[in-house]
């Protein structure tokens, strides 16, 4: 039973250190609106099932008194569900019809999974990618390109590269927008609530209700209370810190799987930052005693951040899933874009970074004039980074047609802004066009 003091710390979380559920995303299958006139078949299925999606979760924000910042859909991926003929564009317009229909703010799951091959739907999917996202709001796309078990799909990395700067050219009126809503996967997972990377798996029933919480600033204000302490009990006020993040965040998901008569499936506590002052991941960072986000120091303080976030989280709920840890996507947390506004941060810096967090490379603004086979080699060794750890990693990377090094892009809203930042000069072209696949490491073999 909660005791006083309890309800008003989570009062106060919510309303002085931004606490909030960044988003309840309903996850549905696909599978049986496989085959001839599929993009109908999804705008009536999809609608039928998340038409009260927006109004339960507006319902449980009041009723709660707990901010709900959005309310998303994942399908299966669309790569799985082309029929002969069938226009993948189509189905990508329905998709963004049935988002808009129901009121949500994004849909994900325009995707394919190709870590080992690519079939012909795959690369008909993944080829239409950029008319696709320059021909919708909603839609986000996500390719997973390598996985543990399978190695690193170098040829999907190379083609991946090409689709991301042809997504940049279609959407050069918005500064290349549209890249902010695909990304390129190591190990993706098939219970993510977060965008622009969320789908719904195959191994996933019809539908699942998958909650995704965030509160930096709770963990930073937790931790100002402990400076000059050792990082043993950093660690543990993290981790208690998480712990009642989580349980906030299992009551929402619970009471929404009830409201809207589909299965419970994860909260996934992953610390999301924003733009806004007091919601970044670079400030508790920081708070444990960094002058700044991205110096030597930040790997290991940011390892103890995501571990104590997951081991918090896991004491709390038995359906911990999704990525859960921390997010370091560049242009969506203030600290980090002071950071790199200050030459701090790096994208050398953030792929170390990478290692230890919940996911990868995320917003980064790049030259618009980047080479493909440059994009490519980032993705690549995004992937190596996933596949021998074992971990989820992913890149979401913008290059910024007419603009360079030094200039600054603004996408608005929870998506920030950022200075655009240098690549290496260096030519990848002979790399990437080897093509290929990378085997899968050795730790792989766990049979």
């Amino acid at each position: 039973m909660l005791n006083t003091s309890e309800i008003f710390a989570t009062i106060d979380m919510i309303k002085e250190q931004k606490l909030d559920i960044r988003t309840i995303t309903m996850g549905i299958s696909l599978l049986e609106c496989a085959g001839k006139g599929a993009a109908d078949k999804i705008y009536e299925l999809v609608t039928r099932r998340a038409e009260r999606l927006v109004a339960v979760g507006e319902a449980i924000e009041r009723e709660f008194g707990i901010p709900i910042v959005n309310k998303r859909i994942s399908v299966t991926p669309v790569a799985l569900l082309l029929g002969e003929g069938e226009d993948p564009v189509g189905i990508a317009l329905a998709l963004d019809r049935a988002a808009a229909a129901t009121g949500v703010n994004f849909i994900g799951g325009y995707s394919a999974l190709v870590q080992k091959g690519a079939t012909k739907n795959d690369l008909r999917l993944i080829r239409s990618i950029p008319e696709a996202l320059s021909r919708t709001d909603m839609v986000c796309a996500s390719v997973n390109v390598a996985s543990t078990r399978a190695g690193v799909n170098m040829d999907a990395v190379k083609l991946m590269g090409e689709i991301i700067l042809e997504t940049a050219r279609l959407t050069a009126g918005s500064d290349g927008l549209g890249c902010a809503k695909l990304v390129a996967f190591a190990n993706a997972v098939e219970d993510n609530p977060f965008m622009a990377g969320a789908f719904h798996g195959a191994g996933e029933g019809d539908t699942a209700i998958n909650v995704g919480v965030s509160g930096p600033g709770v963990v930073k204000r937790a931790l100002e209370a402990r400076r000059g302490e050792p990082f043993d009990v950093v660690a543990e006020t993290i981790k208690k810190t998480a712990f009642r993040i989580t349980r906030m965040g299992q009551l929402v998901a619970m009471e929404a799987s009830k409201r809207l008569n589909a299965p419970f499936g994860i909260v996934d506590l992953s610390l999301a930052p924003t733009p806004s002052v007091g919601d970044s991941v670079a400030h508790i960072l920081e708070e444990m005693g960094l002058e700044r986000c991205g110096q030597h120091g930040t790997t290991a303080a940011l390892m103890l951040l995501n571990d104590a976030v997951k081991k918090g989280g896991v004491m709390a709920s038995s359906s911990v899933g999704g990525l859960s840890g921390a997010f370091i996507p560049l242009s969506e947390d203030i600290g980090m874009i002071d950071a790199a506004k200050a030459g701090t941060l790096t994208l050398d810096k953030l792929e170390a970074m990478t290692c230890v967090c919940s996911v990868g490379l995320d917003m980064i603004a790049v030259p618009g004039d980047t080479p493909a086979s440059t994009l490519s080699a980032i993705l690549a060794d995004e992937a190596a980074i996933g596949v021998v750890n074992q971990k989820t990693t992913a890149v979401r990377i913008i290059p910024v047609p007419g603009k360079g090094v030094g200039e600054w892009v603004e996408f608005g809203g929870l998506l920030g802004r950022a200075p655009i930042i240098p690549v290496h000069p260096e030519s990848a072209e002979a790399f990437i066009a080897r093509g290929g696949r990378i085997p899968a490491p050795i730790n792989s073999l766990k049979n």
